[in-house]
């Protein structure tokens, strides 16, 4: 098993600081490389040698520094000397050796700088040792990940699109807007790309418009309308006498062109800007963007941002690939040189059907059927790569749009995907054409993706295509958290979820989940979905996972674990997502990709099963609990003060304060938030619980700010804190503790190793920021401040963008504490956690932010850690753990046994519940 990635980048870490400033190549180097391949968890004398002796491409002798053959040769050099002779040194090499040695990758250092040159992809890679956990994704190949490279997207043209939206602009500025406007701005779009890609003959509209219409605009409207009248015309109905510009435009039908439009109207202006228009060369935007640049020139703010709101080529070939798409390959190649399985496979994709239930403007439809397309290419030339030509080559392409279905709720977007959808057959059909020497067109359009119109979660599935005729369902619902949720998308997850406790913690996404399984029951049908990475953590996974298990029977097929959704366009999305694929059929094939780097190229693992934390385990989830599975202390949420700001001070407001009333001063406690306590900042807040009415009246400072308080809480549109405005001098939900207490922040970043805990005495007031762990001994501190309890909370807990989000119901009373833990092993954890507490003390003048920085953290408090991190480890179990995936697989078990009898219970009461 490879160790995870996060144990990876602490042994970079580790590895950087250890060899930072060695300089001699022939007294260190074998050293440094042997610790360099322990970074990925390899003993390097089983896989690779030194000094390996090799007649040069010269014909002299040399010896190559290290070789794993087959895999990567490393040519080492003292500090400072030339990588590039290096590097042409390491080539040199490579006559001499046999075809099954030569490497992948060539790696040439002088201990400070590394470049690793990708054979296969012609890239180099350089950055300094310091740098080196930030590339150590690179080296993947050497822990077991297979890399996994999506191409980029092709060229896209923002220009085009803006271009288009400053037309938009000037049409409905005049008067000319809602559904006519956007139907005559995709007419628009679709002659553009027309005339670029030989649906028209090349440059027609173009020169149309140029040569036909005058220079002030003031009959572009007219001629216009006349095209678009030809289009919608067979020939044989078409006026004979029509004028011969116009004639040359052919059938196009499809519906697209039918509909009656308000006349427009343009002036010279409007004119410049289309002909600047027809000047670009729209036969080169990507199939993916289509759609969304269609819909984005309807929207300034879409416009500004193009990017943020389509989804890339890249995200859907993750998707895609591992859904359908690499088995079918795999079957291609098993399948040449015979005729008769390739004439099968072709029957096959022939009849493939699929459903996106949220296709936006269609852009998983359009990879997916272009994807299809280019199979079906590959297939042909495979089976008539003999014969120079086809008598007719449309007898034998099989593949078309309307084996694609597809639900949108917006209007515009589902007439949008339509001709996307004819746009991107088109540019298939030219590559056909290319490929055989015969053009190929369909025109006019007879056949259409079948894209509906509607709330998808409304909708009934079977109403748009049959359960039996359907393979695959994909795409990407909304990316809505359970806070943004709007109330008709409440009531769609109300709706979905009827009977399941806790449904409306659950993100907008789910509620495709749970439909789609109950659609797919009886069935092959597979499925996969982008989605928000909630889904995959914290509470969320009880809730829906549970249902998905327990009544359903999903398998999850494969994931990709947590990644940032972004584009090589404007206005980048900053989400981070997953991809989930599942069905009813347990596959053998199961695959995990993980992201070393979030914004990086995944690798890609094969497992026995995917549980729904996306990791290799069995099928289980951490439902929430109210109470800790384990005999441990219970802890608490801080307070919610909702004061609007009118109790809480810094410190020089807190002495301006007492200064104008020095009778306030006992009543002003520190407080504790997340941020002041990762960050060794100061707070106060008056804490004015059980305090005479007497006493309160004679300090008018401390009055004034109960009033604003009242006044803040009467003003909100919640009902329950305008009940508190009753309260003013409490706060809103009091929990403070009556004992000292262990702190915990609820959030804390996913980079530190470790989430800092520390112990307070109960003067100290915790804000709801934080969660309080009173009656805590310096045992608990030390399993929860342990590499043991960080990998629970890797895996449990939810997150707040990648950051970790703790919280007491999911994570803290669900962690299987260790059993039957003997004192000696108790002493050792105390004493070992005592250390811990005692070495942070050493640097006073450092935040517990700057103490657990990765790249900060003091070599002392590491080995603190590391002390504790093995005392922990032995009160579970006397064997090691050898890396993190090991210790959450553990714990997973250890969990099972712990909860099964509640489960059990809980299963019987769901069940009675059904029955009544």
């Amino acid at each position: 098993m490879p160790l995870s990635w996060n144990e990876i980048k602490q042994r970079a870490i580790a590895f950087s600081k250890d060899w930072e400033n060695v300089t001699s190549e022939k007294s260190e180097s074998q050293s440094f490389w042997n610790d360099f391949f322990s970074v990925f968890g390899i003993t390097r004398r089983r896989v690779a040698s030194f000094e390996l002796p090799i007649k040069k491409a010269d014909n002299k002798q040399g010896f190559i520094d290290l070789l794993w053959k087959g895999m990567i040769l490393v040519e080492h050099k003292s500090r400072g000397k030339d990588l590039d002779k290096a590097t042409q040194q390491a080539k040199d090499y490579f006559p001499n050796l046999k075809e099954h040695e030569l490497p992948k990758y060539i790696l040439v250092s002088d201990f400070q700088k590394f470049r690793l040159y990708d054979l296969d992809t012609d890239v180099n890679h350089e950055f300094e040792l310091k740098d080196f956990v930030n590339h150590v994704h690179l080296f993947g190949f050497m822990a077991g990940y297979e890399k996994r490279v999506y191409k980029d997207e092709d060229p896209v043209n923002i220009d085009a699109a803006e271009l288009m939206g400053n037309l938009h602009d000037r049409l409905k500025e005049i008067g000319y807007s809602g559904h006519d406007l956007e139907v005559y701005l995709v007419r628009l779009l679709f002659c553009l790309f027309a005339d670029d890609t030989s649906i028209f003959e090349k440059g027609i509209f173009w020169e149309y418009i140029d040569r036909h219409t005058k220079e002030d605009g003031s009959d572009l409207a007219m001629h216009i309308a006349s095209i678009f009248h030809v289009l919608n015309t067979p020939k044989e109905k078409r006026l004979k006498n029509l004028d011969e510009s116009l004639v040359q435009f052919p059938y196009v039908n499809g519906k697209l062109f039918e509909e009656s439009l308000q006349p427009a109207a343009f002036d010279r202006q409007m004119r410049d800007i289309l002909l600047e228009a027809c000047a670009f060369d729209w036969g080169k935007i990507s199939p993916a963007i289509f759609g969304s640049m269609f819909q984005a020139v309807m929207n300034q703010t879409e416009r500004r941002n193009l990017g943020a709101h389509y989804t890339s080529e890249k995200n859907i070939q993750k998707l895609i690939r591992p859904l359908f798409l690499d088995d079918l390959y795999v079957e291609f190649e098993k399948a040449k040189g015979s005729k008769g399985k390739l004439e099968e496979l072709h029957e096959k994709i022939a009849n493939l059907h699929f459903l996106d239930p949220a296709c936006g403007c269609g852009n998983f439809l359009i990879i997916t059927y272009r994807e299809l397309r280019d199979l079906e290419l590959e297939i042909l030339k495979e089976l008539y790569r003999k014969h120079k030509s086809f008598l007719d080559v449309r007898l034998f392409i099989q593949v078309d749009v309307d084996q694609f279905a597809g639900i949108e709720y917006d209007e515009f977007a589902v007439q949008v995907a339509e001709v996307a959808m004819w746009l991107i057959d088109h540019q298939m059909n030219i590559k056909v054409s290319n490929e055989f020497g015969q053009y190929f067109t369909r025109l006019p359009l007879e056949k259409a993706a079948k894209i509906v119109h509607g709330n998808s979660l409304r909708i009934d599935w079977h109403s748009v295509i049959p359960t039996e005729k359907l393979h695959f369902i994909l795409g990407n619902p909304p990316f809505v958290g359970k806070q943004e949720k709007n109330k008709e998308q409440k009531d769609d997850i109300q709706n979905i979820f009827a009977e399941i406790k806790g449904a409306g913690v659950l993100d907008y996404v789910a509620a495709w989940y749970l439909k789609a399984a109950q659609f797919i029951q009886k069935t092959n049908i597979y499925c996969a979905f982008v989605s928000t990475n909630s889904i995959a953590q914290g509470e969320q996974v009880g809730i829906l996972w549970q249902e998905l298990y327990n009544n359903y029977n999903i398998k999850i097929h494969f994931a990709h674990r947590t990644f940032r959704w972004n584009n090589e366009a404007k206005g980048n999305a900053a989400v981070h997502c997953v991809i989930i694929g599942f069905g009813l059929q347990d596959v053998e094939n199961k695959r995990i990709f993980n992201y070393a780097d979030i914004k990086g190229v995944p690798t890609e693992r094969k497992v026995k099963n995917i549980n729904p934390y996306l990791v290799e385990g069995n099928d289980l989830v951490i439902l929430k609990k109210t109470k800790p599975i384990c005999d441990i202390p219970e802890m608490l949420y801080g307070n919610k003060i909702v004061d609007g700001g009118f109790y809480l001070f810094n410190d020089e407001e807190k002495q301006d304060f007492i200064s104008k009333e020095p009778e306030s001063a006992k009543f002003f406690r520190p407080i504790l938030s997340g941020e002041e306590f990762l960050n060794g900042k100061n707070r106060w807040v008056l804490y004015l619980r059980d305090i005479p009415p007497s006493e309160i009246k004679k300090l008018p400072k401390i009055l004034e700010r109960i009033e604003s308080v009242k006044k803040y809480r009467l003003e909100s549109p919640k009902s329950q804190t305008r009940d508190m405005a009753n309260l003013p001098t409490l706060f809103a939900e009091p929990r403070q503790p009556n004992s000292d207490f262990l702190l915990v922040p609820r959030t804390s970043s996913e980079t530190r190793k470790y989430i800092p805990f520390s112990f307070y005495s109960k003067d100290f007031i915790v804000n709801d920021s934080c969660i309080a762990l009173p009656n805590a001994t310096i045992y608990h501190f030390g399993i929860l401040t342990s590499e043991m309890h960080m990998a629970w909370v890797r895996y449990v807990c939810g997150r707040l963008k990648s950051d970790f989000r703790y919280s007491n119901t999911i994570v803290y009373n669900n962690y299987p504490f260790p059993e039957n833990v003997s004192d000696k092993q108790k002493q050792k954890v105390e004493t070992a956690a005592q250390s811990v507490l005692d070495t942070r003390a050493k640097y006073p003048d450092s935040s517990l932010a700057d103490l657990y920085d990765p790249l900060t953290m003091p070599p002392d408090l590491v080995k603190a850690h590391q002390t504790l991190d093995k005392a922990v480890d032995l009160c579970y179990r006397p064997q090691p753990f050898v890396s993190e995936l090991n210790r959450i697989e553990y714990l997973f078990n250890l969990y099972e046994a712990l909860s099964a009898p509640l489960l059990k219970v809980e299963k019987k009461k769901r069940v009675k519940r059904k029955d009544a």
